[in-house]
């Protein structure tokens, strides 16, 4: 591996010295490990991360549930719904740790030359880099993929990366060049891009669905499939990366199968009758009340119940901002006035949910108490533009005593909504000057649990607002919610550990036509402290004022409506695993656990 690397680096040595000689500033680094934030935890001889089990021994089987259908393979394509754990048939350059925020370690790659900005860098791929064909991967399949997803991916890849430059200088070095520097955005094409074979995809549209599965470079290709009903990933025997340190220990099953349930109702049943072997329970009323008895109470089942402290993912309705009848912050905050999450939490939900109250849940970046002077420094040169609530109170969502009756927020509501132009006739809202009534659907995927929504819309139905449910099938969703044909849906926001620039994404004005701007936000304030994170990355002091700041903004703004998150993860499973002790601290870790022989055998033979 030496002297490949060597000879590699004396190929290009000419390049990069004549470029660093018309620069003259540039100062050129080798690095075989990146960190957003700090220095890489693990050293160039680490041998495996610290969550696995190295020796964890190879074979079984595992089958899984996911809920809905799926009619692609391709997880890029425009339409149309990808099968569960498509986007993982595709290794990158780099890959992370899950014990780490924003760290990179080799994985096609070998090293990274780079100047000290991060305007450009210069891959290194591992000569034993092969796709699933056994076929090498090399510098031009990097390129191909850059441009595939550029020409053909979703409009917000080709405009968070325009200007990018991406050419293979030798048959195993790659070059990123960047418009301006960019530490973060060169990372997250290093450890990003997915890798796909040229072979394949240059007689295949990446904006269009996949009926048959692609050539693969990750550690399991797909081997059985009916569409829409199940699929089978089969680990790669021949993997060529399996004993690298960032995969030792992990993909460890010989198949994983996900059964397709169109009813969580149906497939809990199943479960519990042994028909798969893991569930994640999001539902609180199920884990209080069905998981005893029958093959818990043998022990057959195991159960586990953790707190999690990391960023978590939060539960939201998205208003769409670009429908007239949500443009005005204060029926927002009516309509959000109207959602009794006491009530909800207490009769619903076992008391299991935590209320939603930040963008940054779980974080040191979500907004609490007042503005402090580091805050106000990015908060002032913006007072005209943003609520002034931002300044003198302090955002919580509108508590109740959980009775159920909810008068003062409800006369709070109204009053918003009379003082936006809406009066009640006839027991109808209706607006004051062209006398339409107020009347909004709420988008919803078939097969899920959506225990609030009647409580919700009797609620506004009490202001006089007709809420219509709209429930379709997961690809018409997937594809309403793409083309913004909605007024109301709901959405899980991910959990961000840190503020970092795929908040343009998610809240930018030019990412309007983005399906991650949810709520169709265009607000110049939230750009320009956007623009502000992007800008003082890797500054932590700074990025700690300026994330809570846009929280600030955010939620006063009412863009969405905050349901829920819990910071508990549910697990059951039938006891024939194993996992390492230590779990990672931003994961599951399921792809560490293995099959315990020792395990089955205590276990009814069908279920071995």
């Amino acid at each position: 591996m030496y002297s490949r690397l060597l000879k590699t680096l004396c190929t290009v040595v000419p390049i990069v010295a004549a470029f660093s000689f018309n620069l003259r500033a540039d100062v050129i680094n080798e690095s075989y490990a990146f960190a957003i934030l700090g220095e890489p935890k693990y050293s160039s001889d680490f041998t495996h991360f610290d969550y696995v089990n190295p020796a964890a021994p190879k074979g079984g089987d595992i089958t899984l549930s996911a809920l809905g259908t799926y009619d692609s393979f391709n997880s890029y394509a425009s339409r149309g719904h990808p099968a569960v754990r498509a986007n993982q048939l595709y290794d990158t350059l780099f890959t992370n740790s899950a014990d780490e925020i924003g760290s990179y370690y080799p994985l096609i790659g070998e090293t990274v030359r780079y100047d000290d900005k991060f305007s450009w860098a210069e891959v290194n791929i591992n000569a034993d880099a092969r796709f699933q064909d056994n076929t090498p991967i090399t510098a031009q399949d990097v390129q191909f993929s850059f441009n595939k997803f550029m020409t053909e991916g979703v409009p917000q890849y080709r405009s968070y990366y325009q200007g990018v430059k991406v050419k293979a200088i030798s048959r195993l070095t790659v070059r990123f060049e960047l418009p301006k520097p960019d530490k973060e955005m060169m990372l997250s094409l290093i450890g990003g891009l997915k890798v796909m074979p040229e072979s394949f995809w240059k007689n295949h549209k990446l904006s269009e669905p996949l009926n048959t599965p692609p050539l693969g470079s990750g550690p399991y290709r797909i081997s059985d499939y009916r569409l829409g009903q199940f699929v089978t990933y089969s680990r790669v025997t021949n993997y060529w990366a399996a004993n690298l340190p960032v995969n030792r220990g992990q993909y460890n099953f010989d198949t994983i199968r996900y059964d397709y349930y169109l009813d969580d109702k149906v497939a809990l049943e199943a479960f519990k009758a042994g028909a798969f072997d893991f569930r994640m329970e999001t539902s609180p009323k199920n884990w209080a009340t069905q998981y005893s008895g029958g093959n818990f109470a043998k022990n057959y089942i195991v159960k586990s119940d953790e707190t999690n402290q990391s960023a978590q993912d939060t539960r939201w309705l998205a208003f769409n901002t670009q429908r007239p009848i949500f443009a005005d912050r204060r029926v927002r905050e009516a309509i959000s006035l109207a959602f009794d999450f006491e009530w909800m939490n207490k009769a619903l939900y076992y008391d299991a949910y935590q209320r939603t109250n930040s963008y940054f849940q779980n974080t040191q970046y979500a907004a609490r108490g007042y503005p402090d002077s580091a805050e106000l420094a990015w908060l002032a040169p913006l007072k005209s533009k943003i609520p002034a609530e931002v300044f003198n109170q302090v955002y919580q969502p509108a508590a109740t005593d959980g009775s159920g009756n909810d008068r003062e927020n409800l006369l709070k509501a109204t009053k918003l909504l009379e003082d936006a132009g809406w009066t009640i006739k006839d027991q109808r809202l209706v607006n004051k000057v062209t006398g339409k009534t107020f009347a909004f659907e709420l988008l919803l995927p078939s097969s899920s649990n959506f225990q609030y929504v009647m409580p919700f819309k009797h609620n506004l139905e009490k202001l006089g607002i007709t809420l219509n449910l709209r429930e379709v099938d997961t690809s018409q969703y997937s594809n309403r919610v793409r083309s913004r044909d909605f007024d109301m849906f709901p959405t899980v926001y991910g959990g961000m550990n840190y503020p970092d620039p795929s908040l343009k994404i998610l809240w930018r004005s030019d990412y309007i036509s983005s399906t991650w701007n949810s709520a169709g936000v265009q607000d110049p304030a939230v750009d320009s402290l956007i623009d502000s994170i992007i800008s003082h990355q890797g500054q932590p002091d700074a990025l700690l004022s300026l994330g809570r700041a846009l929280d600030r903004v955010l939620t006063w703004n009412y863009y969405m409506l905050p349901m829920w998150y819990s910071n508990h993860d549910r697990i059951a499973y039938w006891d024939k695993f194993s996992m390492p002790a230590l779990r990672p601290a931003y994961d599951l870790g399921f792809d560490t656990w293995w099959y315990d022989i020792n395990r089955a055998a205590n276990l009814p033979q069908q279920r071995r």
